[in-house]
């Protein structure tokens, strides 16, 4: 069942996004080649703590980490290791955190060093159709505009979108109903209504969109091994724009001359 936010929920839920944003924010200045997956994941572990909240994955339906990080072929739920990143990798690090018993969740693929031209535009392709799909989540729209908005620029650009995974409510649950596919016909599924918070997720394969998981039980890559990346917002459904409770992704990019000046 769909649970619409009361005002008092979604300032609770807004502070846990702003959590998450941050810690991936601070992240993002770490990010570097050499770098170890699981030197990470001890930062955030910290990091989430410092900011009075838990993280929202460690412990999870048993996950054994704070950060998921996933490399190259590896589409989402990725173990963090010992393995170095190198140049030219990307990572999508996924971040949950937990406060005053609301869930915030927001992802972010990272190019380490330089990466190819072809590999950056599937990240800037992945991304684009996140924001495409964010701006149907308005009163009256339905859920299957989203998928579709995201599945229309994904498709027309020579990518996939990952089918089998899905973005979700959020509130006091990590996932809650209604399911978020990145694919879908205009006008069709649950109703977008003013107070729902919903985790929008799009997952781009730059070959096979269907994937497989690792020994580990977690890790889930492209049946492929083509490249994957990943980016997600946490989003309230409001009267007029739908508002993004992760805003902080202006920190992970380059900033420009102006900006600098």
């Amino acid at each position: 069942m769909v649970q619409l936010k009361s005002k008092e929920e979604i300032e609770l839920l807004r502070e846990s996004a702003l959590i998450v944003s941050r810690t991936l924010g601070y992240i993002a200045e770490k990010v570097a080649p050499g770098v170890t997956p699981l030197e990470l994941d001890k930062i955030a572990y910290d990091y989430i703590h410092d900011q009075g909240a838990v993280p929202g994955f460690l412990g999870f339906n048993g996950f054994p980490n704070s950060l998921c990080i996933s490399k190259n072929e590896a589409v989402v739920h990725g173990i963090p290791d010992k393995t170095p990143l190198k140049e030219g990798d990307i990572v999508s690090v996924d971040c949950g955190a937990v406060k005053n018993g609301y869930y915030g969740d927001h992802a972010y693929t990272f190019a380490i060093g330089e990466i190819a031209p072809e590999i950056e535009k599937l990240l800037r392709i992945t991304k684009e159709s996140l924001y495409l799909g964010i701006e149907q989540m308005r009163v009256g729209n339905r859920i299957g505009d989203i998928g579709y908005a995201i599945q229309k620029h994904t498709e027309k650009e020579g990518y996939g979108v990952v089918r089998e995974l899905v973005g979700h409510g959020l509130g006091k649950s990590m996932h809650e109903d209604p399911q978020v596919p990145n694919f879908g016909k205009p006008g069709r599924g649950p109703l977008l209504k003013e107070g729902m918070v919903l985790a929008i997720e799009p997952m781009l394969s730059s070959g096979s969109t269907h994937i497989r998981t690792l020994d580990d039980a977690w890790t889930v890559v492209t049946a492929d091994r083509a490249l994957s990346a990943h980016y997600e917002h946490t989003v309230l459904v409001t009267e007029g724009e739908p508002e993004i409770l992760t805003p902080r992704e202006r920190a992970f990019e380059p900033r420009s001359a102006a900006e600098i000046a």
